[in-house]
């Protein structure tokens, strides 16, 4: 564990933060009280530490409406929406937990087999332990569940967690550190920063150990840039620009279904949703009319002055190489209307290589697999990827073809929420994982335990002259190509062994 740097007090005045007045954030002091509170809790065991999360977990379903409002904010988002989508996902991440915590993060006995000969006498033991205080960024458009399942997995792995809210993230985050408190997590391992940037700024000034942000591949270079001159690790989980291939044998209502719901989901705001669709010739035409006429039914999108100011330009070169609306105009004011689906699409529009977080899907024609995963894998971003087939045989072949962090075939989206399964990505959508196992882990360091027994310490002897034939005879014993190599070493080191004695 990292101590604290005893840098000068970082201070941050806020604004209205949670409805209150003004009030000075002082990170120093809440960094300082916070590792004293985490010191305790390393010592608990890992079996106690799931016992809050148990109670957070009932909690959880006893209140999960309330927590759903939460969520809600200013994005008109449907109360069932929010609880399949983060509240159940997040409460199936604390059971997953409960069951697999204990062993994953239990020390490893490394065994006498392949332990080289000159080790003799020695055992080993692989611990993980708490990083110690963890700052977790959370990103605006899932506030419940891509930061609930961090939390949760920070703590059971011993640390302390500051949690930086998503904009307009506040009340859910308050929810989540209010059951959590109610299931017994002591106030002082889970505090909540402002959701100004410069609360996270602060913390890190200050000198927490790991970061795990969630958010734009934009923002995730400029935190990086902050971190790397203090050497803090992280874990960046960044922007995706899906890529969604319908092979010429795909259920082509099934595909149509999956990208509608995509574009519907969170309207649009979700990193894993299909963003660029690659469509077998023999089937482009029948898909586009079946896409098309799904798409009159979806309920119209408006975008945010942000969005349009960078949408518009890439819409209008798309136009101008010969693409078209399947659904979603530019209004003569600029407005745009969604959802955007931009069908007969060239290769080389720049707005296939970039991470729109909104209501957009671009088709693009292909002459098949090859075609598809040459264009899939050409974008900076790397996340995710699905694949709509009746061959699953096939399919799971062009699955280890894309370069992504994961492929889904025959779906979108939703299993992802797996809580078993890691999450993330490649390239310019990050590097490191969350949830699953693997995200467990990546909230512990490992510390190697070695102990030898015996008095026999052959390395402690200063080297000979002859000495060189045991170690060659040495090496063609232990790692020779053959038999006859292995033998003929093995008679060299006796008799090296005896001219020795």
């Amino acid at each position: 564990m990292k101590p604290s740097t005893g840098e000068k007090t970082q201070h941050l005045k806020v604004t209205g933060f949670a409805g209150g007045d003004d009030f000075l954030f002082d990170a120093s002091s809440a960094c300082a009280e916070m590792r004293r509170a985490q010191a305790t809790w390393a010592m608990v065991s890992v079996r106690a530490r799931l016992q809050v999360i148990r109670r957070f977990r009932h909690l959880l379903a006893e209140q999960a409406e309330s927590v759903a409002i939460s969520a809600i904010g200013s994005s008109q988002r449907l109360v069932a929406e929010i609880l399949t989508s983060e509240v159940i996902p997040l409460a199936a991440a604390g059971q997953f937990l409960e069951r697999a915590a204990e062993k994953i993060l239990s020390p490893c006995r490394v065994g006498r087999r392949g332990r080289p000969l000159w080790l003799g006498g020695v055992t080993s033991v692989v611990h993980r332990e708490p990083f110690g205080l963890v700052l977790v960024i959370a990103p605006a458009n899932y506030p419940i569940f891509l930061p609930g399942v961090q939390v949760l997995q920070a703590l059971v792995a011993g640390n302390a967690v500051l949690l930086k809210p998503g904009p307009g993230g506040t009340g859910a985050a308050h929810e989540l550190a209010r059951l959590l408190n109610a299931a017994g997590l002591p106030t002082s391992l889970l505090r909540m920063l402002p959701e100004l940037p410069e609360a996270a700024q602060a913390a890190i000034r200050v000198g927490v150990d790991k970061v795990f942000f969630t958010g734009s591949a934009t923002t995730g270079k400029k935190l990086l840039s902050e971190l790397a001159p203090l050497a803090i690790p992280s874990v960046m989980e960044l922007s995706g620009c899906d890529a969604a291939i319908i092979r010429a044998d795909a259920d082509l209502e099934l595909a149509v279904r999956a990208l509608i719901f995509g574009l519907r989901l969170n309207s649009g705001q979700t990193c894993i949703a299909p963003r660029r669709v690659f469509v077998a010739r023999a089937v482009a035409t029948e898909f586009e009319g079946r896409l098309a006429q799904a798409l009159s039914d979806c309920a119209p999108a408006t975008f945010p002055p942000a969005q349009r100011e960078r949408l518009s330009p890439l819409l209008l070169q798309a136009l101008a190489q010969g693409a078209h609306f399947l659904s979603g105009k530019i209004q003569p004011s600029g407005d745009i209307i969604g959802p955007i689906v931009i069908a007969g699409a060239k290769p080389a529009l720049p707005l296939l290589r970039e991470d729109i977080f909104a209501p957009l899907l671009t088709v693009l024609t292909v002459a098949g697999d090859d075609e598809a995963l040459a264009l899939a894998n050409d974008c900076p971003y790397a996340l995710g990827a699905t694949i709509f087939t009746r061959d699953e045989i096939v399919a799971r072949s062009l699955a280890t073809r894309l370069n992504v962090g994961g492929v889904i075939i025959n779906d979108v989206i939703a299993p992802t929420a797996d809580a078993r399964l890691p999450f993330g990505g490649r390239k310019l959508s990050g590097f490191g994982l969350t949830r699953g196992p693997e995200g467990l882990l990546e909230m512990t360091t490992t510390k190697v335990v070695t102990q030898r027994s015996g008095r026999w310490r052959p390395h402690y002897d200063v080297p000979r002259a002859d000495d060189a034939d045991f170690f060659c005879a040495h090496l063609n014993t232990t790692h020779g190509a053959d038999w006859r190599v292995r033998f003929d070493g093995l008679r060299r080191m006796v008799r090296a062994l005896l001219r020795r004695r």
